[in-house]
């Protein structure tokens, strides 16, 4: 019956991971909260193990959604080298600052963070639109300098780690601020949730073990069956979700993906406030 929900929970996560470029952890993260508090898990643990867990199912699903966005010419590879160095390293001390925070606190943290960025998917953002040619070359995009992006990928990892999303609530609002369109926007992001997730899982497994997590089939903060039901049917979905973000319009795009963001974050404070 776990490997049914897990299954059902990757099928959804994978879709969401294709379509808005969020590697799945906005779906994963309050479904796995929910399994596992039903599974009467420790309550210190069960937020930490919803991010360690998402991070590392976004491992596969951002490989899926990476090379269904890369057929479409969507990824730009230049603002990708800039940012994953700066993004692997910050997600890995963002597992150890994670694992320091009371599971309550991660709830009300999470919840307040997804509301902002809804409202600056909503309402923020350029106007302005990249061309083609610039947009798939890395060139005169608008964005700030090799130097910067670093500091923000490091920025975005760190922040990454301690929301289990894989960067794409900061990544596609950081990338369409400066006037990149929103599907390239959505296909880097799915690149950059890779290193990501390889250093967010290897942290919270690290730092989980450190803790001596005392739940069982997991290896720090990841539970491992979670890992391998999300993950296969995930693989799958994210393509499905993929297709569907490059027949819908940028801004109809947009503005689903700020729902999203909307209705989960509240979800989160109601939680955690009750």
């Amino acid at each position: 019956m776990e490997l049914i929900i897990f299954l059902i929970i990757g099928a959804l996560a994978g879709f969401a991971a294709g379509l808005f470029g969020v590697g799945g952890g906005t779906i994963i993260v309050p479904l796995l909260f929910i399994v596992f508090t039903q599974m009467d898990y420790s309550p210190d643990s069960i937020m930490h193990l919803a991010l360690g867990t998402s991070l590392a199912t976004i491992i596969v699903t951002s490989i899926s959604s990476l090379m269904a966005h890369n057929k479409k010419g969507a990824v730009m590879w230049p603002v990708f080298k800039n940012l994953a160095p700066g993004l692997a390293i910050g997600c890995f001390l963002g597992a150890g600052i994670a694992g320091q925070i009371s599971g309550l606190y991660l709830q009300l943290i999470v919840g307040v963070f997804l509301l902002w960025v809804a409202y600056k998917m909503f309402f923020g953002g350029k106007k302005q639109v990249v061309s083609h040619a610039d947009d798939v070359n890395g060139a005169n995009t608008g964005l700030p300098s090799k130097p910067k992006q670093l500091a923000a990928g490091g920025v975005i990892g760190i922040a990454s780690a301690i929301f289990g999303i894989g960067g794409g609530s900061l990544t596609v609002p950081y990338l369409t601020r400066y006037g990149v369109v929103m599907q390239k926007a959505v296909g880097t992001s799915a690149a950059c949730g890779l290193p990501i997730a390889i250093a967010g899982a290897l942290g919270f497994m690290f730092f989980g073990m450190q803790q001596q997590v005392d739940v069982p089939n997991t290896i720090g903060f990841v539970h491992i069956y979670a890992f391998l039901g999300i993950s296969i049917m995930s693989f799958f979905t994210a393509k499905l979700g993929a297709k569907v973000a490059h027949i819908l319009s940028p801004e109809l795009l947009k503005k689903c993906f700020a729902v999203l963001l909307t209705v989960v974050g509240c979800y989160f404070l109601f939680k955690g406030l009750l």
